[in-house]
């Protein structure tokens, strides 16, 4: 099981013990997208959804999302978040909305699952928000791009 530090020593999962590790600034940058029909990126950009501003409403989801996080992950410990944002880039032309979460706290362990999960979450509320109009919506590339603190230190995805 090397390497694997959510598994004890007899293979079974466990939550990793972190109260001996020092407390660092953690950042965290996720993100994904959500390709529709060209009448749902219309809609969402004209306000024009039924249930409400689309791309509001998913902001809130993803912020309540990152700090649902521990509830939803199994070994994802409980973390006093600092901060949470998160930003929509409507591709047009390729009929993408572009969702990009930053997540930060000070603590002994770091944001990528909250920063990953606000991301996965907007992008199934705007799913949600707007399946009476396009229910072949897909929801893809979410990825973690940068995370900052931790005995690791830096990271940085080479690629996009």
């Amino acid at each position: 099981m090397d390497g694997l530090t959510h598994f004890n020593e007899d293979g079974m999962g466990h939550m990793v013990d972190v109260a001996h590790k020092n407390e660092s600034l953690r950042i965290a940058k996720a993100v994904g997208k959500i390709h529709a029909s060209q009448i749902t990126i219309d809609r969402i950009l004209q306000k024009n959804v039924e249930k409400g501003d689309v791309l509001s409403v998913a902001q809130i989801a993803g912020i309540m999302g990152a700090k649902q996080t521990s509830n939803l992950i199994p070994m994802c410990h409980n973390l006093n978040l600092h901060g949470v944002d998160l930003s929509f880039d409507v591709d047009e032309a390729n009929r993408d909305v572009l969702i990009s979460a930053e997540v930060k706290t000070v603590g002994k362990t770091g944001v990528e699952m909250e920063a990953l999960t606000a991301v996965s979450v907007a992008a199934l509320t705007i799913y949600d928000m707007c399946k009476a109009i396009d229910k072949e919506m897909v929801i893809g590339d979410i990825k973690l791009m940068e995370k900052v603190g931790g005995k690791s230190g830096l990271f940085k995805r080479s690629q996009n």
